[in-house]
């Protein structure tokens, strides 16, 4: 279609019907079923005299009260049988020439003679909506073979020709009628599968919308939709099942260069085909159409801007006409799918860049988690789970590394925040931890003073929970094979001993304030013994707190999930039975368990 062609016919379906039904030369009266009447155009108006706030809402003999002469032989106007004549069996009714006065301004009546029939509008369910009169005014014609001055063969032909006009006109504005209620049933159909199709999230889905409620609106057999692959010259199209396994076996997928119609709208071009004779000529579409049992095709692009985004097709088992409104309804049929597609598109893009965000992301944060040190003495096992939300990486993060003599290191921490830069602090903290350990030589306590001294010289805005644990064997406890397990929490959930007996508690002593909150807080040392096969777990709060539960609820119910776990089975079985069982975390979750041997 051209696009002057297309301009017309959207100023075709721009058209004000209800200036045009007011201009139109021809008299109407429009009446409910019950012969109330609704609407006048102005040449009704004219012919009786009347204006048009006069006559609506009254019934038709309330307003033209008939004379005797209007009367059949039961006293009941013959306009009125006429009426009902149309009502009853649903077809126009086409009286002979008839003799009815209307009043005039005085209390009198003007005599008039009316060539007059009688329209029924039907509604979707075939009942009628509409009485339309259309009435032509030959008084003239009958005053002037009264007088003798006109010739009557000639006269009775002229009545003869209007009637046959008016009878001729009501046709067509039944079918103009019938066509416009037919258009709105089907844009209103449109409305709600653009409804349905705001739910789609697969290109799959959006098929599934359109062949299920969307062909059946434009009368359709079958469709495809035509998809360009990505930086390829590449359709795949997702066929309907109606149109046949060979079809989807032979036309899946169609080069953007092809000469059949879902590759020609996808460059941009309207393709229609109203019957299959006419096929002949485009390579390759006869054998399509046999395939497909189709007999008439239109190809629509899906376009949004400048971009095509690949085509429509709809299919109709037989011939099939496309006058100007139906081509702008599958238009408009078109652009809704278009719109569609480019939603899922973008959100389509948007996961996958999520997605690689994500992987990057947890990736760098893995690294940054390097594996515990091995020791004969202690078995220790880690574990880090990322929350099921895209990218939520965050500044969780565990440490096993010697401390001062023969003496292991332990450290749990969480940085605020679930984002790049939290893991980036995280990182930095994690590296400061160590050094400050390292250089200080000294006990959980004091490496957590020296790290909050190292932040505030290096004006490094942060907030922290973290648990420093040393655990060491003094000469003495050698022979008992025994452990100290020595630790200071700053503000961080308590950690969880599991003993060889399988009797779990949690280390709960009063925490101190969170790293970086102070330049100076007070910092305490916690100190237990350990027996072999004694287990201390330490973890981050993505494991234990929720949006629904109490924090006291939660610890609990940590714990007797621990005191389940066998300890012979080894920390690396705890922390992956401990993991697994969050299914979908809402945070980040670090595990470090040590089990002494």
């Amino acid at each position: 279609m051209t696009g002057a062609a297309a301009d017309g016919v959207k100023a075709a379906t721009a058209v004000d019907f209800a200036a045009l039904f007011d201009a139109i030369p021809t008299p109407y009266l429009v009446m409910t079923p019950d012969l109330v009447i609704v609407e006048a155009n102005q040449a009704y108006l004219a012919n009786v005299g009347r204006r048009r706030e006069e006559l609506l809402g009254q019934l038709v003999f309330t307003a033209f009260p008939p004379t005797a002469d209007a009367l059949d032989e039961h006293g009941v106007p013959r306009v009125q049988v006429s009426f009902e004549r149309a009502i009853d069996t649903g077809r126009p009714d086409t009286m002979p020439l008839q003799k009815y006065d209307i009043p005039d301004e005085t209390g009198g009546y003007v005599e008039r003679f009316w060539s007059l029939i009688s329209i029924p509008i039907l509604a979707a369910d075939g009942a009628v909506a509409l009485v339309v009169q259309r009435a032509e005014d030959v008084t003239d014609f009958v005053h002037e073979r009264g007088r003798g001055q006109a010739d009557s063969a000639l006269w009775q032909r002229r009545v003869e020709e209007v009637q046959a006009d008016l009878f001729a006109r009501s046709q067509e504005l039944v079918a103009a009628v019938q066509t416009q209620e037919r258009t709105s049933r089907r844009l209103a159909g449109l409305a709600n599968v653009a409804l349905q199709l705001g739910g789609a999230d697969t290109v799959q889905e959006m098929a599934a919308v359109l062949y299920t409620a969307g062909l059946p609106v434009l009368g359709a057999n079958g469709g495809a939709i035509a998809v360009r692959l990505p930086d390829t010259d590449v359709l795949e199209l997702t066929i309907a099942e109606s149109m046949g396994s060979d079809a989807q076996r032979m036309y899946g997928q169609l080069p953007l260069g092809g000469a059949l119609p879902a590759s020609v709208a996808a460059r941009g071009d309207v393709v229609l085909v109203s019957d299959a004779l006419n096929s002949r000529l485009v390579p390759g579409l006869s054998e399509a159409l046999r395939t497909t049992g189709a007999r008439a095709y239109a190809a629509l692009p899906l376009q949004v801007g400048d971009r095509l985004l690949g085509s429509l097709s709809v299919a109709w088992s037989e011939p099939h006409a496309f006058p100007p409104e139906e081509v702008e309804l599958l238009r408009a049929f078109a652009a809704q799918c278009a719109q569609v597609l480019d939603r899922l598109q973008g959100r389509q893009a948007e996961r996958a860049a999520a997605a690689e965000v994500a992987r990057i992301s947890e990736t760098l944060q893995r690294s940054l988690l390097t594996e515990p040190r091995r020791s004969d003495q202690l078995l220790v096992a880690v574990r880090y789970q990322p929350a099921s939300q895209v990218a939520q990486v965050g500044g969780d993060w565990y440490d096993a590394f010697p401390g001062p003599g023969q003496a292991t290191t332990l450290v749990i921490g969480d940085i605020a925040g679930h984002d790049g830069d939290a893991a980036a602090i995280m990182a930095q903290i994690r590296s400061l931890l160590r050094g400050v350990a390292v250089t200080l030589d000294g006990s959980p306590a004091a490496v957590l003073t020296g790290l909050d001294e190292t932040l505030d010289r290096l004006e490094v805005a942060v907030l922290a929970t973290i648990v420093v644990a040393q655990i060491s064997q003094s000469l003495d406890q050698r022979a008992s094979a025994t452990y100290t397990l020595r630790w200071s929490n700053a503000g961080h959930p308590p950690p969880v001993l599991l003993r060889a007996d399988n009797t779990a508690e949690l280390l709960a002593r009063s925490p101190d304030l969170l790293s970086g909150l102070l330049t100076d807080p007070e910092r305490t040392d916690h100190e237990l013994t350990l027996q072999s096969g004694d287990t201390v777990l330490l973890y981050t709060d993505g494991l234990v707190e929720t949006r629904r539960g109490d924090l006291g609820d939660d610890l609990e119910r940590l714990r007797r999930q621990v005191a389940r776990h066998r300890p012979a089975d080894g920390p690396q079985a705890l922390v992956d039975l401990l993991a697994d069982a969050l299914c979908l975390p809402e945070d980040d979750v670090a595990l470090l368990a040590v089990q002494v041997r």
